[in-house]
């Protein structure tokens, strides 16, 4: 079994699993990320975020609900604009690409930390 860094975030009441995949080496399976996701087995979350290298924007949010499905979620987007911003990719504000297209974001200064 190999070991998995992941961090926990949770926004306006969903909680969400994010993994740093800026070194594009993360390829998780549907069934994995149910596993992950599961409430009662699992590390338990709405949804599972992988933060990537983008060419053309800051970075790139993939998500996934907890059933493995791909969407957008609005309360994961903001969550992976924190996440960015702690692992430095951003400073307050972005442009980052999700399964939908481009969004934008910006963090407001008192939310720094």
């Amino acid at each position: 079994m190999s070991k998995l860094t992941f961090y926990k975030y949770q926004g306006t009441g969903n909680d969400f699993i994010f993994l740093d995949n800026r070194q594009n080496q993360i390829d998780i399976p549907q069934a994995a990320i149910q596993k992950l996701c599961h409430r009662r087995f699992g590390i338990g979350a709405d949804g599972l975020v992988l933060i990537q290298l983008h060419a053309s924007q800051d970075f790139e949010m993939i998500y996934y609900n907890a059933d493995g499905s791909q969407s957008f979620c609005g309360n994961a987007s903001r969550c992976a604009t924190h996440f960015a911003h702690y692992l430095g990719i951003i400073k307050q504000s972005t442009r980052f690409m999700a399964i939908d297209g481009v969004h934008e974001a910006l963090i407001a200064e008192q939310q720094i930390k």
